[in-house]
């Protein structure tokens, strides 16, 4: 069995604005649950199949999919979304072109974890006994910046450590968020 993927800081644009990008967001959600061809992509996602097939060619250029040739039947291209641990560089390291990505792209990633969360709570009962899986806690503590990174690397390898290639049988995807950030009306 092989590791976690090793981390890598993506520090040009290009690739940033590809993984950021609206629908290319959705397109790797909806391929990190399963395979799927642009077709099929283009009817889960209310969009066209050449919609789709550009952005899948995009995704796969900046190295965030696989081609599935296995699941091919004729001239279908099947995608996969590859494992990847994405870093991001510190505010202070980024360039004004950079900072506005990444804000709009923290932005954006806050609205679709509410969004899930809240398909979740609507759907919990249909999920049997995972419904009651919901896991929440808000807290505060008084760290300093050595403590808090820290803080973050402990909770990296509490995700590898749990971090499998293939769930099984009795897995299913569970989204862990974690954030931590100053009080900005603190002292």
């Amino acid at each position: 069995m092989t590791g976690p993927p090793t981390p890598e800081e993506i520090t040009d644009p290009a690739v940033l604005k590809a993984m950021t990008h609206p629908l290319r967001r959705r397109i790797m959600e909806a391929l990190g649950r399963e395979p799927a061809t642009a077709t099929k992509l283009a009817k889960e996602l209310g969009e066209s199949s050449g919609a789709t097939s550009y952005h899948l060619r995009e995704l796969a250029k900046y190295g965030f999919l696989d081609e599935a040739p296995e699941l091919a039947h004729g001239k279908e291209r099947w995608w996969r979304a590859r494992s990847r641990d994405i870093r991001w560089p510190r505010h202070s390291e980024q360039s004004d072109e950079m900072r506005a990505v990444f804000d709009e792209a923290h932005r954006a990633a806050f609205t679709e974890d509410l969004e899930q969360m809240a398909r979740f709570v609507e759907r919990r009962g249909e999920l049997g006994e995972w419904g009651d899986a919901l896991v929440f806690s808000r807290g505060a503590v008084y760290v300093d910046l050595e403590e808090l990174k820290q803080f973050w690397e402990e909770y990296l390898e509490l995700l590898r450590r749990y971090w499998r290639p293939e769930p099984g049988p009795d897995a299913r995807k569970v989204f862990v968020r974690w954030t931590a950030f100053p009080d900005p009306d603190g002292d």
